[in-house]
């Protein structure tokens, strides 16, 4: 399943790659791409998990950047 998500709160270019490079290493995740310039997330993931990945994500960037939110 593939799915984008706005980045409300994202501040930090450098925050951005640190997310999806943690992202990318959640099981269940084939890609993930987080882009500073448009502040989104972009996942491509197992569609069975989908949930439960989202929510992953969120706490990841969460302790990156606390103020960031996924808007869904």
């Amino acid at each position: 399943m593939r799915k984008s998500f706005k980045l409300q709160d994202l501040d930090c270019a450098n925050c951005a790659a640190k997310m999806e490079e943690a992202i990318c290493k959640i099981d269940g995740v084939e890609k993930a791409t987080v882009s500073f310039m448009t502040q989104k997330l972009t996942l491509v993931a197992d569609e069975a998990r989908f949930n439960s990945i989202v929510d992953e994500a969120q706490r990841i960037c969460s302790k990156i950047e606390p103020d960031c939110i996924i808007v869904r």
